[in-house]
């Protein structure tokens, strides 16, 4: 972008957060073409809006073209601001919202991969409860990776999160939820399906290829792990399941998500007396959050037996 670089006007307008709105989807999508859904707009229409935000602001913003979409430094840094700018907006919204004798707002709740599966339903349940109590509640429901959800709570992009109970910041308050139980998983493919357990022993695990995951384990878990030989990861326990149900590796899955295909005679426990551990789950807000009548009514009914 040629030329002298003009500054930001004076006041931030409609206009201006609508773009940076655009801005955010864009990069959240990964590019313009991915966001048209997004956006419900077109790419056209995608490409004039973020021009019209570079030459506000003045920066270059981004790259696109045949090396894919990329953001520039400056870049990155007007995406942290923006996003600091729409998650006060929203505390705005939901704190004059809290004026109002109906309960108003916006719910944004960010949850770990395969939980729906759970025999214990209670976000289900809390999710159900929340919109009866508040039925203009806007709920805004995020699958991330547990540490994706974790800094996005701690910055104000999502107002709770559910995730493993594994490093977790003490700036966050944390209420148990449930136990979620691992076991040891082979598919009908794998030559120890059709083998006795007693036939062999967890320690001749090391014989076998083995999945093992990227994402922070429990201490229990990172002992059951530390006794497979891993040679392939995965990030996310959906990624797990793929492989083991090629036949080639053995990995933990966690009960719930196993079941379905355990029921089909696709894969089975082994030595499951053994071979297991627990998850514990919880739900996550920050200690220093403002008061928000959205969020406490859904705690609340988290909290319900």
């Amino acid at each position: 972008m040629a030329g002298r670089r003009q500054a930001l006007p004076g006041s931030v307008t409609d206009f201006d957060l609508r773009l940076l709105r655009v801005f955010r989807a864009v990069v959240e999508c990964g590019g313009f073409s991915a966001a048209e859904g997004e956006l419900g707009i077109s790419r056209s229409a995608i490409s004039l809006h973020m021009g019209d935000l570079e030459r506000r602001l003045g920066l270059r913003l981004c790259r696109r073209g045949r090396g894919g979409f990329a953001l520039t430094e400056e870049g990155r840094e007007v995406l942290e601001a923006a996003q600091t700018l729409l998650a006060c907006l929203e505390t705005f919204r939901t704190e004059v919202n809290a004026l109002h004798h109906s309960l108003r707002g916006e719910l944004n709740i960010g949850i770990t991969d395969t939980l729906v599966s759970l025999p214990e339903m209670r976000i289900t349940h809390a999710l159900a409860a929340l919109k009866a109590r508040g039925p203009e509640v806007r709920i805004q429901m995020h699958m991330e990776p547990p540490g994706e959800i974790a800094r996005a709570v701690l910055d104000g992009r999502l107002h709770l999160g559910v995730v493993p109970e594994v490093g977790l910041a003490a700036s966050l308050e944390v209420r148990p939820l449930y136990g979620e139980t691992s076991r040891l998983y082979c598919s009908d493919e794998h030559p120890l399906f059709a083998t006795d357990d007693s036939a062999t022993s967890p320690p001749d695990l090391l014989r076998w290829d083995a999945v093992v995951p990227s994402y922070p384990l429990p201490e229990a878990g990172r002992v059951q792990h530390a006794r497979l030989r891993g040679t392939a990861t995965a990030s996310d326990r959906e990624g797990a399941a793929f492989l083991i149900l090629t036949g080639a590796y053995l990995g933990f899955l966690p009960d719930h998500q196993a079941a379905p295909w355990v029921a089909a005679g696709r894969l089975r426990a082994l030595w499951s007396s053994d071979c297991h551990y627990l998850t514990p789950f919880v739900a996550i807000v920050r200690r220093d959050r403002r008061p928000n009548r959205v969020l406490e009514a859904f705690i609340e009914a988290l909290e319900q037996p």
